[in-house]
């Protein structure tokens, strides 16, 4: 028998189907063993190393993968397994999964490597035939890239806590950066006001040329670009409108004729799949991510993480057939290519190909579901397009004058004269204008502006804030700075929002406070040193992902790399350790600031001895904390924080009990009584009261929002009710309203009932 490993179960019945008897096909899930995390080993940042080798740390088994390794084992050596086949993902990741899977099943008779960049019988069979030891130097820069993210986690993300945050990351913490200097962008802008005139005619914008480029009061904005159709003379603006809105046409002066060819986009990345999905199907990089993995589980598309466009030549071929056959000779195109085609030639055929549809002849995936569908058949036109021929579009720049005013106005008349790759993507783009303008486009020939309400319009606005980042627009940022990879962008993303580091609003990413603390604070420590290695700086962090490409391709070596980084890593760290000492941090403050202030005047100027909170240094500060958590402890311990008190104080309102009463459940008469910390009295009440509030029945205002959202969504309060396995209105709780409420937004974006309902 033999036995075949791969990562997920669903790639894993699409491989069994194409191998038949004599084979057992198992999935992993994912990685199997990584380095420890709990324990001694565990909290070390890294492991010793002689020179000229990588650490080697003791690799600790991943959740549920001992149980599952051992199901394998037990199941091949039953079933007399002689031959194992690793075919985990064919890249850095899933080469360390099968360097690590190749040493636990070392005592079968033969165990090797294969690796196929799409899930086709074809592709399995020549993977195979072409079986290969482990690429150690893929294992290396795995490995390299795993030290240097738990030696930056665990020791910066240790420093952090000085001023109370989670973590600190190597890529997550620079791509945080662009997201923290694009808010302060925004609080900076300052508005530029401005007034412009536009009118429609046959359905195109012309708009009035104010001012020239040289004119002493053009209009610029805060970057300086000029913009002739813009001007601050309000009464130059209010002079065309009349003159536009009185004579409701303008007469031709020039023409300049021209052709526009658009080159059809290249075959899509990982960055530009996420993209594009969100900009046609309004998705997020998690939902496309699912979806397209389990495309590529099931033999519908190429490998997901990749950044190449290279597509082999018999997916091109197979693309032509198609063109031919569905559009005609005239639609076919040189084929489009991104930068990565510099690295070789674009017949090349490996582990690095674009994401494309495994069989480009198949249109429609089977037993799909819609969502599956779309992504599917976005990919799928993406390729054809690919192959396929410039559109071409037949564009006029007019310039024209309106009686009544010296004013030019000008605008351009475009439309498609030739499909080429749009019409293999047409369905996600929006419709093109064929048909010629309905006016003459001769000199002095009239065009009269289209009958419709506010046509034409002045518009008095002022200049806005640069926008937020989005999801698919902060993986551009990363991809076009060369940090992360195809396979860390959407963790990336995603560590930032479960660190409360940004807040998705409305599909736009906006700091915290925490956010913006780590970046303009924390980070500045290390990136604002004199030594050229700026340990959060996007530009160091590009430079560590190329090296790791280096040791990828052989080109250096995993332990030059390591040392290299370590030594960096040192300085840094050890300078920004010392700044650290040089003053106190914001979490030293507070504690001082929190213990200190109830005490008397003569008390606290003898512990400051005479200096002032922002005089004393790191060292001063740390050992004030020591004294005054000994007096507290004297004294019966801390006393409870003003925002304690005040949430505290809310809490109680909120309830149906008496200060009083609630005082009572943690055994004392007053506020003064209370005691402050994690483990205080008014931390172990404040906790008896949320739950208490909890409990209480649902507010009015709730009932009715309930109400209102169900009877959008078209849903009998009954169904509501039984969603919280409840009778009657009178049974809903605060705590039972919130959940039912969220339950039901999360069922309006899905668009409908949940199934069961």
């Amino acid at each position: 028998m033999k036995l075949m490993i791969l990562e997920s179960g669903a790639k894993g019945k699409t491989v069994k189907k194409y191998l038949g008897k004599g084979w057992i096909v198992e999935a992993c899930f994912g990685h199997v063993q990584d380095l420890p995390r709990s324990g001694k080993q565990g909290s070390k940042a890294m492991w010793a190393s002689e020179k000229g080798q990588l650490p080697d740390p003791p690799w600790e088994w991943t959740d549920r993968a001992e149980r599952v390794v051992s199901k394998i084992l037990s199941k091949s050596k039953k079933n007399n397994v002689t031959e194992v086949y690793i075919a985990t993902d064919p890249d850095r990741e899933g080469e360390f999964i099968a360097w690590r899977l190749a040493q636990i099943f070392s005592d079968f008779p033969f165990v090797t490597r294969v690796t196929f960049n799409e899930i086709t019988k074809e592709a399995v069979g020549v993977a195979i035939e072409n079986h290969r030891e482990v690429d150690y130097s893929l294992v290396d820069a795995a490995k390299v890239r795993r030290f240097m993210d738990r030696l930056v986690g665990f020791r910066c993300s240790k420093f952090a806590k000085s001023w109370n945050l989670r973590s600190m990351g190597r890529v997550q913490t620079p791509t945080l950066g662009y997201i923290v200097d694009r808010e302060i962008e925004r609080n900076s802008h300052v508005p530029i006001p401005y007034h412009s005139v536009h009118a429609i005619s046959d359905g195109y914008t012309f708009k009035f040329r104010f001012h020239g480029s040289s004119d002493e009061d053009a209009w610029r904005d805060d970057s300086g670009k000029f913009f002739s159709d813009r001007t601050f003379d309000i009464s130059l603006a209010e002079g065309a409108y009349m003159a536009l809105n009185q004579s409701k046409s303008f007469t031709v002066e020039s023409i300049k004729p021209g052709k526009t060819n658009r080159k059809p986009p290249p075959p899509f990345t990982t960055d530009t799949m996420l993209q594009s999905a969100s900009s046609s199907l309004g998705w997020s990089m998690s939902k496309t991510s699912k979806i397209a993995s389990d495309l590529y589980n099931k033999g519908f598309i190429t490998y997901i993480r990749t950044d190449s466009t290279r597509t082999s030549a018999g997916a091109r071929d197979s693309a032509k057939e198609i063109i031919l056959e569905k559009y005609g000779q005239e639609f076919l195109g040189p084929g489009s290519l991104g930068p990565d085609a510099k690295k070789g030639s674009s017949n090349v055929q490996d582990a690095h190909e674009a994401i494309r549809p495994t069989d480009p002849k198949l249109e429609t995936p089977e037993d799909s579901d819609m969502d599956t569908v779309r992504l599917y058949s976005l990919i799928r036109s993406r390729f054809l397009s690919s192959q396929m021929s410039d559109s071409v579009r037949e564009r006029r720049e007019i310039s024209g004058r309106v009686m009544g005013t010296e004013l030019s106005i000008t605008g351009t008349a475009s439309w498609r004269v030739h499909a080429g790759w749009e019409a293999a993507s047409e369905k996600f783009l929006p419709e093109p204008r064929i048909s010629e303008p309905k006016f003459d486009m001769s000199a002095d020939s009239i065009w009269e502006i289209d009958g419709m309400e506010n046509n034409p319009v002045m518009t008095t606005d002022e200049t806005k804030p640069p926008r937020r980042y989005t999801e698919s627009s902060i993986v551009k940022k990363m991809k076009n700075a060369g940090i992360g990879r195809p396979s860390t962008y959407v963790s990336t993303v995603q560590k930032l929002s479960d660190r409360k580091y940004v807040t998705n609003e409305n599909g736009s990413l906006t700091p915290t406070d925490n956010g913006m603390v780590l970046w303009t604070e924390v980070a500045p420590i290390y990136n604002d040193q004199e030594d050229e290695n700026k340990l959060f700086s996007s530009e160091f962090t590009a430079d560590m992902e190329r090296q790791l490409d280096m040791v990828e391709e052989g080109d250096i070596s995993g332990s030059d790399m390591w040392n290299s980084f370590t030594a960096s890593f040192k300085t840094a760290h050890d300078n920004a350790l010392e700044i650290r000492r040089s003053k106190p941090t914001p979490k030293q403050i507070w504690a001082i600031e929190n213990r200190i202030n109830h005490l008397p005047e003569d008390v606290r100027k003898d512990l400051m001895g005479g200096k002032e909170l922002a005089e004393i240094t790191g060292k001063e500060a740390s050992d004030l904390i020591e004294v005054l958590i000994e007096k507290e402890s004297e004294n019966g311990g801390p006393k409870p924080s003003e925002k304690q008190i005040s949430y505290l104080t809310s809490l109680i309102e909120k309830s149906t009990m008496s200060d009083e009463e609630a005082l009572k459940l943690v055994d004392v008469d007053d506020y003064s009584e209370l005691t402050g910390g994690r483990n205080g009295t008014a931390s172990t009440l404040i906790g008896l009261m949320k739950e208490a509030n909890e409990s209480l029945p649902a507010s009015e205002p709730q009932i009715d929002l309930i109400k209102s959202m169900a009877e959008k969504q078209g849903l009998p309060m009954r169904d509501v009710l039984s969603m919280a396995e409840l009778a009657d209105e009178s049974d809903i709780t605060k705590s039972e309203a919130s959940k039912i409420i969220s339950n039901l937004k999360s069922m309006r974006k899905k668009g409908g009932r949940k199934k069961g309902n």
